[in-house]
């Protein structure tokens, strides 16, 4: 099957507790997964778009689950089972609401992703190619393997998209400025939030960071703001969107749903304003479900967002 979107990069298994509080006091837990990438192509795929996933998780349980929760979001994988363990990552929300999340991903399936696992076919034929900063964080051969995807996707007229995602648990800023800039150039959709930005361009706000980053490249540049709304500039032209007001439950994987919003609406052929609203509106959907992509919306939740009588709080 032709994709529409392919995307590549880590997978991890995710351990909650069942209820909010630090760990010691509260040792019961939920595993389900997650990933920048993952995330992304479970929302463009719930909002109708044919998504694939490139990565490697191990020939584990939690490798096995991640397959089978793709597969069962419509996602087609390209997945190498790997002799080395699927990562894991902890998620831990404070009594005052703060979300902690650590890591344990050292010498990973996913780590290991390498440009011989890169599916030129399926990149070649698709309308987009998105990757993360957070791939060519986790070493050497992950970087390449996204310098080789995204020079499949420029060689055959693929629109490349980028979220910064920086991880300071996984590179310094500087190091990090480094490798992500020339990615940003080859761009053609960024998505980045206002201190990401900074890290490769020294303005005071976010309307500037936009407007000089897509002078790098990137035709359609979106700041993300948090609660704040977004600014974008697409096509040299300024959008300030609002955010959408919803009761947070789980902030993760909110940006990941702004990007899938955004470019659903850019497959489809929608304008600018359409893509921001959407993008707007399914990042707010994310945050009210706890789990990484669980509360993903579909067209039909999109729907009745837009049919609401009164503002949810």
């Amino acid at each position: 099957m032709t994709a529409d979107l392919v995307t590549l990069g880590e997978a991890m298994g995710l351990l909650t507790p069942i209820e909010p509080g630090p760990l010691l006091r509260k040792p019961l837990m939920r595993l389900g997964f997650g990933g920048a990438e993952t995330n992304l192509a479970i929302g463009a795929s719930r909002l109708g778009l044919r998504t694939h996933w490139i990565g490697r998780v191990g020939d584990d349980e939690i490798g096995d689950l991640i397959v089978r929760e793709l597969r069962a979001e419509g996602v087609v994988t390209s997945c190498v089972r790997d002799t080395a363990p699927t990562g894991l990552m902890l998620k831990t929300v404070g009594a005052a609401g703060q979300v902690r999340v650590t890591y344990l991903r050292s010498a990973s399936a996913g780590s290991r992703l390498s440009v011989d696992d890169v599916d030129e076919t399926a990149i070649r034929e698709a309308k987009v190619l998105h990757v993360t900063g957070i791939t060519p964080a986790l070493g050497d051969k992950p970087a390449a393997a996204v310098s080789a995807a995204v020079e499949v996707a420029r060689a055959n007229g693929v629109t490349v998209s980028l979220d910064v995602n920086y991880r300071g648990a996984l590179w310094d800023p500087r190091t990090a400025a480094l490798a992500l800039e020339p990615l940003v150039k080859q761009a053609d959709v960024l998505f980045t939030t206002f201190e990401e930005a900074r890290l490769i361009v020294d303005e005071a706000t976010p309307a500037d960071c936009a407007r000089v980053l897509s002078s790098l490249g990137p035709s359609q540049v979106m700041v993300k703001l948090g609660a704040a709304g977004s600014v974008s500039v697409v096509d040299d032209e300024l959008y300030v969107r609002e955010a959408e007001t919803v009761t947070v439950v789980d902030p993760v994987g909110a940006g990941d749903a702004f990007a899938a919003g955004y470019l659903s609406e850019l497959v489809r052929g929608v304008d600018p304003h359409g893509r921001l609203s959407t993008a707007t509106r399914t990042g707010a959907f994310a945050v009210t479900v706890s789990g990484d992509w669980e509360g993903l919306p579909t067209r039909a939740d999109l729907s009745d967002f837009e049919r609401r009588d009164d503002v949810v709080r």
